[in-house]
């Protein structure tokens, strides 16, 4: 189980899950647990010689009922594979194993808000080279969707389609946009090639979505994820969140997706270092007009 305290300083919850400290870390490919079970070969967590999508408990868990839960959500049974290279109707099905695994999650009592995310590369910490993404099902709303809600109460209305209005009459900083979707880095990233794919109408969560829209939603991030490969001409570290509404019955919050991505240049990271972690001031060295311009000509 995993264990809480509260940090008076900073005002937030820090989850100690020591258990994590053991998981599978950067294995050979012949042995990645992700792959399918092959006929005459080892078992892995997946007992299928072929798979579509699978989501399975996180045999690790930062979060465990009765206090949450962790979950795997592997992509394709192609160890090679990325969320970009799916094929388009894989990554609309994906958008309907998100929804569900969030109405699902988000209907237990000790749930109180779901996070999908996808970490993509060593740079941000991934374990299994195997695409895969996970699903965080939280007993408290964390400091992040907290803010958001804030921003709600400050603007007088919901924050993010404020900022997407704002997006979309500016343009400068828009990379795709259809009738469904608009995909920006916003006016204040904190990341170089930072990217916020946002639905145009108020959705609170992928529930209230059409399926047009949760097919437009897999189109953009897809745009989106292989835009970032082709802008150094290499596979694109990045954090990839699923922002959507608490799940404890109030629908507030707008759905959208966040890209951190690390990569300034195709050489160069940007670190969290100490102005970032002490002062909790981001220091950019790339404007977001720039970083868009070049996004945008490497998703067209």
């Amino acid at each position: 189980m995993s264990l809480r305290r509260y940090n008076e300083l900073r005002g937030e919850e820090v989850v100690y899950a020591v258990d994590r400290q053991d998981r599978t870390f950067l294995p050979p490919e012949d042995h990645c647990p992700l792959d399918p079970t092959r006929p005459g070969g080892a078992p892995t967590e997946i007992p299928f010689p072929e798979f579509q999508i699978v989501v399975f408990d996180n045999l690790f868990p930062s979060f465990e009922a009765p206090a949450g839960a962790a979950e795997v959500v592997v992509y394709t049974d192609d160890h090679r594979g990325s969320f970009a290279g799916l094929e388009p109707a894989r990554a609309e099905a994906l958008m309907w194993v998100w929804r569900q695994r969030y109405e699902e999650l988000g209907a237990r009592p000790d749930v109180r808000y779901v996070m999908i995310f996808e970490n993509r590369g060593v740079e941000v910490g991934t374990t299994l080279h195997h695409p895969h993404g996970q699903i965080y099902a939280f007993p408290l709303l964390p400091p992040v969707p907290a803010l958001e809600l804030a921003a709600d109460e400050r603007l007088g209305g919901c924050a993010t389609c404020t900022l997407a209005t704002r997006e979309l009459a500016d343009g400068e900083r828009v990379v795709h946009v259809d009738d469904d979707i608009v995909a920006y880095v916003p006016f204040a990233a904190r990341w170089p090639y930072e990217c916020h794919v946002v639905m145009r109408e108020h959705r609170p969560s992928l529930v209230q979505c059409t399926p047009r829209e949760l097919a437009s939603l897999a189109s953009a991030l897809q745009a989106v994820t292989r835009g970032f490969d082709r802008v150094f001409d290499r596979p694109f570290p990045y954090v990839m969140v699923v922002h959507q509404a608490p799940t404890d019955g109030e629908l507030a919050g707008h759905l959208h997706v966040e890209f951190y991505p690390p990569l300034r240049t195709a050489t160069k990271l940007k670190y969290l270092a100490g102005c970032e972690q002490g002062a909790g001031t981001f220091i950019m060295d790339v404007l977001p007009e720039d970083s868009a311009a070049r996004l945008r000509e490497a998703i067209g």
